[in-house]
């Protein structure tokens, strides 16, 4: 009775269209060899598509209007908006990359370069941010090297000791900054995310209290700048209570911090763009201009003999 039994449970089994146990280990192995897979699984396919498509975009957006923006440069030789231009485009390409590299994340072979996409990416963001604000102050854009040297040496100092405290914690002691797995329970990942949109918020909370205090006098009269930092302070805020909560272990954290990386990929860079850019160029066309009129007054084009 027992030999019938197993029998018909072999042939059950052989005829079944659900797959036996080793086959499903097997399908798992063979998903887990697709790249594509991996982000599906982590992520989701929405996901995925709402950080690679913005990010594409706009890499596209500023390739066509690239001939433009390049021929102003040229004409105006200003060195800081040369910089923040070619910052802009540096920024634009390792987002690009970040974004549509999300399966690397979910496989283990590839957590190396994951982590150090990672790195550059967010620095790289943070480079601009600290060198857009460095450039906003000045009165005019079209600064020399001496002022551009100034900015270059503190984003980049600030951007390079974040750098390195993010190598440090990541490839030396395992913390797992960037890799978004949905769990609360590595208190020291969000400790480190929490002190650094802390530092962030700090920062763009003191520029608003001075444009509102009567030390207002030592920041730049443009309103695009006060804009600008309302909207990055609102930004950090909120992305550091959605780190605390995802510290205590609650689950509204982790979708609020998701939810926010998702938009700061997607939407800072072009905030940027739409923000500064018509400004910056607006500008440097004001200043060839009054450039030109000065040479053509100095060579005596506006002298007339009214008599």
């Amino acid at each position: 009775m027992k030999n019938i039994q197993e029998s018909t449970f072999e042939i059950t089994r052989l005829l079944s269209p659900t797959p036996s146990f080793p086959a499903k280990i097997d399908d798992h192995r063979e998903r887990d060899l697709s790249p594509q897979s991996f982000s599906s699984e982590c992520h989701g396919f929405w996901r995925d598509a709402a950080l690679a498509v913005p990010a594409a975009l706009f890499v596209l957006y500023l390739a066509f209007h690239a001939k433009k923006n390049l021929r102003k440069l040229g004409n105006g030789r200003s060195y800081v908006m040369i910089a923040y231009y070619a910052l802009l485009w540096l920024a634009a390409l390792l987002n690009l990359a970040w974004c549509s590299l999300q399966a690397w994340q979910c496989a283990s072979g590839n957590k190396v370069a994951w982590n150090l996409l990672s790195l550059f990416t967010t620095d790289g963001m943070l480079c601009l941010e600290i060198s857009l604000v460095a450039f906003l102050h000045k009165e005019n854009y079209a600064t020399g090297l001496e002022t551009l040297a100034r900015a270059f040496t503190l984003s980049g100092l600030i951007a390079g000791v974040d750098m390195l405290l993010k190598t440090i914690f990541v490839f030396g002691f395992g913390v797992p900054l960037f890799i978004d797995n949905g769990e609360t329970a590595h208190k020291m990942k969000w400790g480190l995310w929490t002190i650094h949109k802390l530092l962030l918020a700090a920062v763009y909370g003191f520029i608003l209290f001075v444009h509102y205090s009567k030390w207002r006098d030592k920041l730049p009269p443009r309103s695009a700048f006060y804009y600008y930092v309302i909207v990055m302070f609102v930004t950090n805020a909120v992305t550091l209570f959605a780190c605390m909560l995802a510290g205590i272990g609650a689950s509204f954290g982790l979708w609020l911090y998701g939810f926010m990386v998702i938009g700061y990929h997607c939407l800072y860079l072009p905030f940027v763009y739409v923000t500064f850019s018509a400004d910056l160029f607006q500008e440097d066309d004001l200043l060839l201009d009054n450039a030109y009129y000065s040479e053509m007054r100095d060579a005596g084009f506006f002298d007339v003999d009214w008599d």
